[in-house]
């Protein structure tokens, strides 16, 4: 589509069309009140007001803030200390999700700062976002197109589209043609009317739905979400349950308020509505996504976003585009081929000489590498190459031993007649460009090239063939590595580009797919089921649109695949935005890195592994320490409901629970959280935690509630001694709990075992401690049946676990 500039605005006086000075100082002030400036609105992410309100203002935060709150009312500040693990999980999360808010407000699509342009009848460097519509840039090799513009005229002017469009080729470009903004110049020069910007330019279009604000898709968040969302229902029934239990077990309500044993009551309420929360494994797992991203971050692989640790262990499906992450987006020098000169003809001086030119595009920039350039060429004419012609030529003098004229080109275009050698030449070039090679023919004609203007397509006459040369896209030194080890892995592979099919398919094959024929995405079927069987059935498409891509991952994510994309450019950012796990290199353009949940750094493909590892870790050790936590819950749930409806008072004190937390699950978790295990993803996770914690949470509530039927048949105990029966029974239990999902043991995970025990003898034998805590050892006869309580309690844990683990062995 060809876009006129618009040289009149409505309401807008004075405006006019640009000239060879270009515009003046009030034209440009007008047009920038008009709203024609380069400028984008700012993002739609979340206000940090709104982040820190989403993080704060839920009904767990609202609980566990009216309970400390009330502690503290009470004088109990000693069992308040849960107030401290709800403040970290609010700060993690506000931090988390504000760094992710800073990078899509920092979403810009251009690399570059500085823009040419003529005003007032100079030259003027100025900010990109200050160029207006009417502009007339001054482009050059290296410049990144600031706004879409329309080209006035130019010498040789290639542009690079590779991050817009994923077709590596270069577009040469003459007047009138249209180049868009974030596109950049590779050869030749030449300047631009602007017709195109801020939010209307191309660059912006395709990139305004990355700027919608989400979270990474997270099995272990999602989950945690579902089992949070569980408890939010039980938590009001059993707070009420709970409060009218311990008021009736101090005399009922009336006697309660009245002799200020209400106190009592409230403080036994929070204990077993605290105990229901989680809260330690949210806070543990933000940890150990935080460190992981420090791991990842020593091996130059950025973490957007914390959860996005885990990703790419459990990804099904990588989608890799071609340009930029399987090859390092430049062209290369392949082969001669068909050559009919003899050695030393000096056609490959003449070639050198091509490479060499300062007005070479970036194709024949490459044979400057293979083909050192001769200081002693002096051409007596030259032409430059065009779009119109597709070759370029020079022409050495008599005097010199490469005289005559040479022409470096598209064979179609350059050679003419009929003869048998040249149908030979363009039939194996031919055969060669369906491979998937970029294929150019050196050409020789004696005599003088003939004035050429930038329009003249037709080469000089005679022109013999004198060697077929064939350019390909540089491939990563490791690619093929890394996807063999994602196969070896399980993972399926899809090439996805924006290139020609079969270029993309002679890529793939040299990184070890097996790719026949490229898939041509101009034939994708509309239907999503269609798309998806079509994806089930090729690995390698190409002319693939930004929408294509985005569809493409959307389809086999609607098949039940977890699906990471790579990609370095800005066609591909609506796909990394809709992938479970987007991956920009290094080099990528600003908006790819912005919306990608992970950055390689330094472009190297090798990093991967080591993501996958770190995932698998992180995954496979909070499903261990999950066990802990859940079983928790699930044993104060059932002790408060039995507590609660048998009108029994809670067996333990809020701080008495945070020591047993401690000792039976956040310190040794802490440090199982962030121990090596190279476990494979499976999926699952809640499931196979629910179905060793819940049976191993009532198996503890059990012995809890067994030793408190004990102490009140008996009677003559004090209600301090009772809680520390509870106690003793509770880290017991827990404590074997520990010891059995910690298997297989080492070293490293016995001493932490054995540090807790010890710690459970120091809370119940020194005084300080035991003063703090609110413990009393209690009399002999409640120790044997506290000790025997836990016993029994782990004699049930035991076969509970072997037979968890031989069924999860089985599947």
């Amino acid at each position: 589509m060809t876009h006129q500039p618009a040289l009149n605005h409505p309401g807008v006086k004075g405006i006019r069309s640009p000239i060879e000075p270009g515009l003046s100082s009030a034209e440009v002030m007008a047009r920038t009140e008009a709203g024609l400036a380069n400028s984008v609105s700012g993002s739609p992410s979340r206000t940090l007001w709104q982040i820190f309100r989403g993080n704060v203002l839920t009904l767990f935060n609202a609980i566990v803030g009216c309970s400390f709150a009330l502690l503290l009312l009470l004088g109990q500040w000693k069992d308040a200390l849960f107030g401290l693990a709800a403040v970290g999980n609010i700060l993690i999360g506000v931090v988390q999700e504000y760094r992710a808010k800073k990078s899509l407000d920092r979403l810009a699509i251009l690399n570059a700062s500085l823009a040419r342009v003529v005003r007032d009848g100079t030259a003027q460097d100025i900010d990109m976002q200050d160029v207006v519509r009417d502009d007339i840039l001054l482009l050059g090799v290296g410049d990144q197109v600031p706004a879409d513009a329309s080209i006035i005229d130019g010498d040789g002017l290639e542009i690079d589209e590779s991050l817009l469009t994923g077709e590596s080729n270069p577009v040469s470009k003459g007047p009138g043609s249209e180049v868009l903004s974030g596109s950049s110049v590779v050869a030749g020069h030449g300047r631009a009317l602007v017709v195109r910007v801020g939010a209307d330019s191309f660059a912006s279009n395709i990139t305004a739905e990355a700027k919608r604000f989400s979270m990474v898709n997270s099995e272990i968040r999602n989950s945690l979400n579902r089992v949070l969302s569980w408890i939010t229902w039980l938590l009001l029934p059993v707070m009420v349950l709970v409060v009218n239990g311990q008021m009736q077990a101090n005399g009922g309500w009336e006697q309660a308020i009245a002799t200020g044993r209400w106190s009592t009551g409230a403080v036994g309420a929070v204990a077993s509505v605290i105990a229901m929360i989680p809260l330690g494994l949210v806070l543990l797992t933000s940890v150990a996504f935080a460190v992981g991203g420090i791991r990842l971050a020593r091996q130059k692989v950025l973490i957007q976003e914390l959860a996005a640790v885990e990703g790419l262990a459990r990804v099904d499906v990588l989608c890799l585009d071609k340009t930029g992450t399987l090859t390092e987006g430049r062209i290369v020098f392949d082969a001669i081929h068909e050559t009919s000169a003899s050695p030393d003809s000096g056609w490959r001086q003449v070639l050198g000489w091509f490479g060499a030119d300062p007005q070479a595009n970036a194709t024949a920039r490459c044979l400057a590498e293979r083909f050192p350039s001769e200081e002693g060429l002096h051409p007596l004419s030259t032409a430059a190459f065009s779009s119109v012609r597709k070759w370029s030529a020079v022409t050495f003098g008599a005097d010199q031993f490469v005289s005559g004229t040479w022409v470096l080109g598209a064979p179609e275009m350059v050679l003419r007649g009929d003869t048998l050698g040249t149908a030979r030449v363009l039939e194996a070039a031919a055969r060669l460009a369906s491979s998937g090679l970029r294929t150019l023919v050196l050409a020789h004609a004696s005599g003088t090239l003939p004035v050429q203007g930038a329009d003249d397509a037709q080469s000089p006459a005679g022109c013999a063939p004198i060697c077929l040369l064939t350019f390909r896209e540089k491939v990563r030194p490791d690619a093929a590595r890394i996807l063999g080890y994602f196969r070896e892995e399980g993972v399926e592979l899809r090439i996805i580009s924006g290139d020609d099919p079969r270029t993309v398919a002679a890529v793939a094959r040299e990184v070890g797919l097996d790719a026949k024929n490229g898939y041509d995405a101009r034939k994708l079927p509309k239907d999503p089921e269609l798309v998806l069987e079509v994806l089930e059935n090729n690995v390698v498409f190409g002319r693939v649109t930004p929408e294509q891509k985005r569809d493409m991952v959307l389809a086999l994510q609607r098949g039940g695949h977890t699906v990471a994309m790579t990609g370095d450019g800005v066609n591909d950012v609506p796909a990394l935005k809709a992938a479970d796990i987007g991956i920009a290199m290094g080099s990528a353009a600003a908006a790819s890195k912005a919306v990608s949940r992970l950055v390689l750094l330094d472009g190297r493909f090798d990093r991967l592994p080591g993501v996958v590892a770190e995932g698998r870790r992180v995954i496979a050790n909070i499903e261990r320490v999950s066990v802990l936590f859940l079983s928790k819950t699930a044993y104060a749930i059932v002790l408060s409901v039995t507590f609660g409806s048998l009108l029994m008072e809670f067996p333990f004190l809020p701080r008495q629970l945070s020591a047993t937390d401690g000792l039976t699950i956040g310190i040794p978790a802490f440090f199982l959280a962030l121990m090596p295990n190279t476990r494979r993803y499976s999926p699952g996770f809640l499931k196979r935690s629910l179905s060793f914690a819940v049976p191993a949470g009532l198996i503890v509530a059990a012995a809890v509630f067994g030793v408190n039927v004990y102490a009140m048949a008996v009677g003559g105990h004090t209600i301090s001694a009772t809680r520390t029966a509870s106690v003793l029974t509770l880290s017991l239990t827990g404590l074997w709990t520990l010891a059995a999902i910690s298997r297989p043991l080492n070293l490293r995970r016995a001493a932490i075992i054995g540090a807790m025990y010890l710690g459970l003898v120091f809370v119940l034998t020194v005084p300080p401690l035991q003063d703090f805590f609110g413990l009393e050892w209690p009399p002999n006869d409640l120790l044997l049946a506290a000790l025997g309580s836990g016993l029994g309690g782990i004699l049930a844990i035991e076969p509970l676990h072997q037979f968890q683990g031989r069924r999860n062995a089985r599947k």
